[in-house]
């Protein structure tokens, strides 16, 4: 006898499976002294005796499973209810048990769906047509996209600005795609976060010379504004009806206001008739500055270029950080004391 058979409780555990298995099989106990005494495995397989009803059962489930071979969706048997009985099947029609309705959106249980889905739907145009060439940011045509309030319109929620930098970033890829090449699924997204009025605002109303042969503009600097005549002449300089020197005795201010000529060597050949008002010496100079070469530019627009890299089309927008309560300045707090 094996160690295995002489532990009483292994001893125990095989007689009381010899037991179960002849009360299942439904033998008797003197057929069961013939079996041994150790089973090796105990993984009877137990079959149920079917009766007859349940057969007949089986076979009608079988046959409604041949005959209906269309989709077992709710929505496909939604569809079959209403074909049969016509539209009001809608209120006869009932959700089986156990079933559970999936929404459509798979963003549905986020705080925003509608920014989340088209949030994912740029993403996936980004990953599907990434490896298209791409032009120079600088080739651009220009794109006015929709504000932050549009937006939000569009998404139906609160959408945060961080959030609505990223779309920007994305749009502004996407747009970035050779225009020959672009799918047309990108082309009508990116129509879709366009400005409508963006043509209208493509319109400006167009700068003339008046008939006195002058060209006027108006710029701005900080708190300055300033307004600028430019006709041609022999290159005097006047600002408020006096001559340059005299409102501006620093060199740098007035190597400023006259730079928009110099670089582009039409110094002599125009006279500047400006006026400015508000902020400072410096400012006034700058704002004047940017009049003057809107001025030129009407003259002559085949310049933009050169001023363009000299850098005074653009308007500086620098200004001066506004002071705040209990400090002296903008930042700067009084001496903190201990005693």
């Amino acid at each position: 006898m094996s160690s295995a058979t002489r532990n009483p409780f292994s001893m125990t555990c095989c007689l009381r499976a010899l037991l179960e298995d002849a009360s299942f099989s439904g033998r008797s106990l003197r057929m069961a002294d013939t079996r041994p005494r150790m089973l090796r495995s105990y993984q009877q397989t137990r079959a149920f005796t079917a009766t007859p009803r349940r057969m007949q059962d089986k076979a009608a489930e079988k046959e409604d499973d041949d005959v209906d071979t269309g989709p077992q969706t709710i929505t496909a048997k939604f569809k079959k209810v209403r074909e049969r009985d016509g539209p009001d099947a809608d209120e006869e029609f009932e959700l089986p048990p156990g079933a559970r309705v999936v929404p459509v959106s798979a963003s549905y249980f986020t705080g925003n769906s509608a920014f989340f889905d088209s949030w994912f739907t740029l993403k996936d145009l980004l990953y599907k047509y990434q490896t298209l060439p791409t032009i120079l940011p600088s080739e651009v045509p220009r794109t006015a996209w929709r504000t932050l309030p549009d937006f939000r319109s569009m998404a139906g929620g609160v959408v945060q600005a961080s959030k609505y930098k990223k779309v920007r970033a994305v749009l502004q890829r996407l747009n970035r795609i050779q225009p020959d090449l672009m799918p047309e699924d990108v082309k009508s997204v990116l129509d879709n976060y366009k400005r409508p009025d963006f043509a209208a605002m493509q319109r400006r109303r167009p700068k003339i010379i008046d008939r006195f042969g002058r060209a006027r503009a108006a710029g701005r600097r900080k708190t300055s504004n300033a307004e600028a005549y430019l006709v041609e002449g022999s290159g005097g300089c006047y600002v408020n009806g006096k001559p340059l020197f005299e409102i501006f005795p620093r060199l740098v201010d007035r190597e400023s206001i006259l730079w928009p000529l110099k670089v582009t060597n039409r110094v002599d050949r125009y006279n500047v008739w400006a006026s400015s008002r508000g902020g400072g010496i410096s400012g006034q100079a700058g704002a004047i500055t940017l009049a003057v070469t809107k001025a030129l530019l009407t003259h002559e627009p085949l310049l933009k270029p050169v001023l363009r890299r000299a850098g005074v089309i653009t308007r500086d927008p620098r200004t001066v950080e506004r002071k705040k309560h209990g400090k002296r300045k903008a930042r700067d707090m009084p001496a903190w004391v201990a005693r």
